[in-house]
């Protein structure tokens, strides 16, 4: 062995920037150690596992600080590198944070909603972290391998996830429907990988990118069939139109905090992967990806108004029915700066971002507050929220902020500045349609949001109050995750132009 490695040339032989790496090797080795723990802690002991996947997420947190100073890099071709599988650039810093910080926030939702529902606590916190620690490997990687390898990592745990409540006709439907339609999507965009593969010669997006601008003509009806193809899986994760149809069913069928982590991570995943192979590795295929971005744009975000509209307040789990809509709907707002950068520059993609963030603040804290709620009413109907105010006077302000910053309404000053962003880049684009699509929809799903904040304050029909059951003492996670949303929420409100700095810019050198 001895002999072997000194005939081993020395530049074949990588050094691994561990600092770089670090947010997700730390997030996927409390993964291991929480199910290898599990078959040593005893029942009664089972919460602590929750406690040590909340301690390990807010220290991989912790590691993204000292990535500020600069891009990092690792995991370099030797012949080439500036050909690198896995960078920490501002791109991908901020959008590990939101994962991050997204699936701290879901942990401290569940950490009493595995208790009550006796899910099997090794496994849920395995999956739970597994899948937040393909989520963070995603923006970073640089390559379409690392991407889909990315992507299947923070998927297949998630179908798990969904149908975690054994015996749950809901649950287990839900987990089938989310399992079938992705792996579907996967296999497309696997093939849309291979065609872009035998085009270029490459994997690497920068090296992809290059080589896309000189395809020979009898390549290039093969690549943009591998353009088109590889967008379908990240198209899926996103819920855009039409591969949204697994939404509702599976929001309603997995665990609240489940649904929450779902409509936030998921579609962080499946935006930063558009965002990748379409400004840095496709560049040159803009006029495909653009236009059928921008027509994806409308259809999402008008069929997902127009559905939420539909939601029936005294259906069961109609408010989260609603919510998940509601999430289809944003999607269409989320893709507008992805499909404005193939007809302006990449700087409208600090939009997509800046929109990201505050979603995943507001959104998380609507669906801890559902799961507040759910406690005493397990139907979840939208009927069930009247006179909120009177029982939880807390929970009623926050989800009405919440639900305000996602109308885009004073005082949600940061969901209003995020909306006027978004419509902006679609006007420097050129897009005067899709920013009229835009403003339609949000007068549309003013309606919906504006009568469920209503319903918040109104006094309980006649009867009902009694009927009711006393409010239950609110565990403390929970009212943490709350606390901690509102609180995000309210000040980026105050100051929205936080988040818009730390969003925008130019994400990817030009």
């Amino acid at each position: 062995m001895t002999a072997l490695a000194a005939l081993a040339p020395s530049n074949l032989v990588q050094s691994v920037d561990w600092l770089a790496i670090a947010p997700v090797v730390i997030t996927a080795a409390v993964a291991l150690l929480v199910l290898v723990a599990d078959l040593f802690v005893p029942e009664r002991s089972k919460p602590l596992l929750g406690w040590i996947s909340v301690a390990g997420l807010a220290a991989a947190i912790a590691t993204l600080l000292p990535l500020r100073s600069g891009a990092r890099t690792t995991f370099c071709l030797t012949g080439d590198p500036s050909a690198c599988s896995y960078t920490a650039d501002h791109f991908a810093l901020v959008v590990q944070f939101l994962v991050l910080a997204g699936a701290l926030v879901t942990a401290l939702l569940s950490v009493t909603a595995v208790r009550d529902a006796r899910m099997p606590a090794g496994e849920y916190w395995f999956l739970l972290l597994s899948s937040a620690a393909g989520a963070a490997l995603l923006p970073a990687a640089r390559d379409l391998a690392t991407l889909i390898v990315a992507l299947e990592v923070a998927s297949l745990p998630a179908f798990a996830l969904v149908g975690m409540r054994r015996g749950d006709r809901l649950s287990s439907e839900a987990a089938l429907k989310f399992f079938l339609s992705s792996v579907t999507a996967t296999a497309v965009s696997l093939m849309g990988v291979s065609f872009v593969y035998a085009a270029t010669g490459s994997l690497h997006l920068t090296q992809v990118a290059d080589r896309l601008e000189e395809v020979p003509g009898q390549l290039d009806t093969l690549a943009m069939a591998g353009v088109a193809l590889t967008l379908v899986g990240f198209a899926f994760k996103t819920a855009a139109v039409p591969f949204h149809f697994w939404v509702p069913d599976t929001y309603v069928g997995a665990p609240l905090p489940v649904a929450g982590y779902l409509s936030v991570i998921g579609k962080a995943v499946g935006f930063t992967g558009l965002i990748l192979v379409t400004v840095i590795a496709f560049p040159a295929y803009s006029d495909i990806w653009g236009p059928a971005l921008a027509v994806l744009a409308a259809l999402t975000m008008t069929l997902g108004n127009a559905a939420a509209l539909r939601q029936s307040a005294d259906r069961p789990n109609s408010a989260v029915r609603l919510l998940a809509w509601s999430s289809v709907g944003q999607a269409g707002y989320l893709l507008v700066p992805i499909a404005a950068a193939a007809y302006s520059d990449r700087d409208q993609i600090g939009s997509t971002v800046a929109y990201a963030l505050m979603y995943a603040v507001v959104n998380l804290g609507a669906f801890a507050v559902a799961a507040l709620v759910a406690r005493t009413k397990p139907l979840n109907r939208i009927s069930d929220y009247r006179g909120l105010y009177a029982e939880r006077p807390l929970a009623a302000l926050s989800l009405a902020f919440f639900l305000l910053c996602l109308a885009g309404l004073p005082p949600g000053i940061v969901g209003l500045f995020a909306k006027v962003t978004v419509f902006r880049s679609a006007v420097d684009a050129g897009l005067g349609w899709l920013a009229v699509v835009m403003a339609v929809n949000v007068v549309i799903a003013l309606y919906y949001y504006l009568r469920w904040t209503a319903l918040l304050f109104r006094t309980p029909e006649e009867g009902a109050a009694e009927a009711a059951p006393a409010p239950a003492k609110a565990p403390w996670p929970v009212v943490a995750a709350v606390v901690l949303t509102a609180v995000t929420a309210l000040v980026l409100s105050g100051a929205p132009q936080l988040v818009l700095r730390f969003a925008a810019g130019t994400l990817f050198p030009q």
